[in-house]
């Protein structure tokens, strides 16, 4: 018997036996070793996503863990093979597709939310979804690897360069990852968070953070620049008041790259990005050269996945993981350990 966390309807998750389906043509099956929650995760568990998730659905996209299986016409994995999952599939037929741009296809299935998700003890999945993990890193910390990649996605887009100086509005996983991938771009970087445990995290990184309860967030950026203003802003908050933040820390040309999903429109000062010529960036999930970056990243040690995971449990635990997370502020990145002797040990 294989286990599965499903999200039911809002507020309720379940554990329950599933059966897992044989890999057809193209496809591996998969036992997942770590899979990470995310903000999108919480979003579901809050039954925000109901027009979108169809329940029972098995959740969970942030994950790393092994082949089992392979199905005909697979080339190039075996099982034992470590890897991770970019959790797209798109149609390749539609104008976006067409254009080159799959991975905002028209038509996106985003596995985990569109279809069943990792957060289960067997999963089959396309092989062509699967990223290959270098012998020696741990699975825990390549549970990270997607959103690094996301961060990896939302740097390029914002074209960070080196000795840009860039503020990061937001000091979650994400803006924490945005911050390090580009701090290893060469850029300077200052981090705004509201609660004092993740700037403690981030200042533990070796970043520099800043309440914007207690400072003039601006007025520190024109200190920092010598009035010039920062090249680069990322908005990972969410929130109406970092939009605010965001625009303003900005100089002439700068680049506001919009990160978090907000769920409502928000008033932006439009006569400040005439003014200042500024220029708004969206960015959205990722392509394999991201994903790859990623793996490299959290391979070297650049992006220190151990020290963004707050804590692990066993799959079974995984409905009052998402609880935990909902306080926010103390808890950074939460894995639920899918192996099969993790449930031993916690049924």
């Amino acid at each position: 018997m294989t286990l599965a966390v499903r999200y039911t309807c809002a507020r309720t998750l379940d554990t329950a036996p599933a059966t897992p389906s044989t890999p057809g043509p193209g496809e591996v099956e998969l036992a997942p070793a770590y899979v990470g929650i995310c903000g999108t995760d919480l979003h579901i568990f809050h039954g925000d996503m109901d027009a979108r998730v169809a329940a029972p659905a098995v959740l969970g996209h942030e994950m790393s863990g092994r082949v089992v299986r392979v199905g005909p016409e697979v080339e190039g994995w075996q099982p034992g093979d470590a890897v991770t999952v970019m959790p797209l599939r798109w149609d390749d037929t539609c104008p976006v597709c067409r254009a080159g741009h799959q991975h905002v296809c028209q038509h996106l299935d985003f596995i985990g939310i569109d279809s069943p998700g990792a957060m289960q003890q067997r999963w089959t999945v396309p092989a062509k979804t699967l990223v290959r993990l270098p012998d020696g890193l741990p699975l825990d910390r390549a549970a990270l690897v997607e959103p690094t990649a996301v961060a990896v996605h939302d740097v390029r887009r914002a074209e960070v360069a080196e000795g840009e100086k860039v503020v990061v509005v937001g000091g979650g996983p994400v803006g924490i990852l945005i911050a390090l991938v580009a701090r290893a771009a060469g850029a300077e970087v200052r981090v705004v968070e509201l609660s004092a445990h993740r700037r403690l995290l981030a200042e533990e990184l070796g970043l520099t953070a800043w309440n914007p309860a207690a400072a003039d967030v601006p007025a520190l950026v024109t200190q920092w620049t010598g009035d010039a203003g920062a090249d680069v802003a990322f908005e990972v908050s969410g929130a109406a008041g970092g939009v605010n933040t965001a625009v303003d820390v900005l100089g002439v040309r700068g680049r506001l790259c919009l990160v978090a999903i907000h769920p409502r429109p928000r008033e932006v000062n439009l006569h400040r990005f005439f003014w200042r010529e500024l220029t708004l960036v969206g960015a959205r999930l990722y392509d394999l050269s991201d994903f790859e970056k990623a793996v490299a990243l959290v391979a070297a040690g650049t992006i220190p996945a151990d020290r963004l995971i707050s804590k692990v449990v066993p799959l079974t635990q995984a409905p009052a993981a998402f609880e935990a997370l909902e306080g926010g502020g103390d808890v950074m990145k939460i894995l639920v350990d899918c192996t099969d002797d993790a449930q031993g040990a916690a049924v």
